[in-house]
């Protein structure tokens, strides 16, 4: 990023792509940041490059792929920030977007009650048989029997996954009357009459529904594969709102032909289709005792208003006040208004000695320093300092190219605060 270059707020481009909710937008538009361009959907490559030719901040939702390729663009080279507006950030090279510079930010809880209703809603319309009797109606065929039908009061929900989403759909399973056992890595404290188990064996085979909530790690993948599933009850359901490579599909296709489960609900697939145009395939297309989405757990107007807000509201906060909360790839500092100050953006590779470079410099300099603020991560450093603007603006330009040439810098950033402790942006 060319040093030197002065941005308004009204002139920090931004682009979202993916049909990001208008809430973004008008949260923008509502901090001064006005020059905001949204596009109705994901885009091929060199549209791509195209948008972020000259973009300090883009959003994104999961089709958008950010790759080390695409961060290493010279299009991308002024890019300054990056939003996920969604709960995953595996489309983005997190390390390539650290090592340049750009924190990541997503919205892991956004989405929270949206994910927790639907996996209420497959469990009701599972063990109610909704699908395959709506079906069948559809078909003209009568089918009125309670054969195989049954009320969730005083059954057992298992969650393997005791988050955010997890919990919020034990609270609702509770409501409902049914019991309510967890699985975690981690000692969680359970809402409600909740109780933790100690495995997953013991988990699978006495849960009459399993509802799945775990992140995609190397640990996860694949947690559920013929021998886990074949650990079920016989008849139980499974449900599976996480992530696509938990369960090995083929398997519990298997499960179901058999009806050694009574059936499933899968709202996220190892291999999705790239857009809405594509055709969906999976070894559980056709069998009338599974539920299929196309990935809709997030998609409520609820959600997207609420991911929308609280994105936006993060690129904001570091792009005026430098501030890194919530970022998922960068070290944490939690900045707001600094009035009188101008406030020194230091990123650099985690490596010995680099603060001591940096105070030399500074003391070198006799200014008066208001705060410094220091975090890291294994591979990155993010220094911020506040400098009395009374008595050090005609320094800072001297200061911060020092700063530029220690050793190890990725970026510095300048920001210029008025009398109200906002910022203008320099880069």
């Amino acid at each position: 990023m060319t040093q030197g270059s002065i941005y308004t707020k009204e002139e920090i481009k931004i682009v979202l792509f993916e049909g990001i909710s208008q809430a973004a937008v008008d949260v923008f538009h509502e901090a001064g940041y006005t020059n905001v361009e949204l596009l109705p959907k994901a885009v091929d490559r060199e549209t791509l490059l195209s948008k972020l030719d000259g973009a300090q901040m883009i959003g994104i939702r999961s089709r958008t792929q950010l790759k080390q390729e695409i961060l290493e663009h010279p299009a991308a080279s002024r890019l300054m920030a990056v939003g996920c507006f969604c709960i995953g950030t595996n489309q983005v090279n997190l390390t390539t977007a650290a090592t340049h510079g750009v924190p990541v930010f997503n919205a892991p809880h956004s989405n929270t009650r949206s994910v927790a209703e639907l996996v209420i809603g497959h469990t009701i319309m599972m063990m109610r048989k909704v699908f395959p009797n709506s079906m069948a109606a559809h078909r003209r065929q009568w089918n009125k029997s309670a054969t195989g039908c049954y009320e969730v009061r005083g059954k057992r929900m298992g969650i393997v996954g005791y988050g955010h989403i997890g919990s919020q759909v034990s609270v609702l399973a509770e409501a409902m009357g049914m019991e309510v056992v967890y699985y975690d890595v981690l000692t969680k404290l359970p809402l409600g009459n909740a109780r933790q188990v100690t495995s997953l064996e013991e988990l699978l085979k006495i849960s009459d529904v399993v509802s799945l909530h775990v992140p995609a790690t190397p640990d996860t993948k694949d947690m559920m594969t013929a021998k886990e599933i074949g650990l079920m009850k016989e008849g139980a359901y499974l449900i599976n709102a996480s992530r696509g490579n938990v369960v090995v599909v083929e398997a519990l296709a298997d499960a179901i032909r058999s009806e050694a489960l009574g059936g499933a609900a899968v709202d996220v697939f190892p291999k999705e289709p790239a857009s809405n145009n594509d055709p969906f395939e999976s070894p559980l297309v056709g069998l009338e005792s599974v539920i299929l989405t196309p990935h809709i757990g997030g998609s409520t107007q609820e959600a997207q208003r609420n991911i929308g807000r609280e994105v936006a509201g993060k690129l904001i906060n570091y792009c005026t006040h430098g501030s890194t909360i919530g970022a998922v790839n960068f070290p944490g500092v939690n900045l707001t208004h600094s009035p009188g100050t101008i406030r020194l953006l230091h990123i650099h590779h985690n490596r010995p000695g680099v603060l001591q470079k940096i105070n030399d410099i500074v003391g070198d300099e006799a200014i008066n320093v208001l705060g410094q603020y220091l975090r890291t991560t294994e591979h990155i450093g993010f220094v911020v300092l506040d400098i009395d603007a009374a008595h050090g603006r005609e320094k800072v330009a001297k200061i911060r190219q020092q700063l530029s040439e220690v050793p190890g810098t990725i970026r510095t950033r300048k920001l210029v605060s008025d009398e109200d402790g906002d910022h203008t942006i320099i880069e």
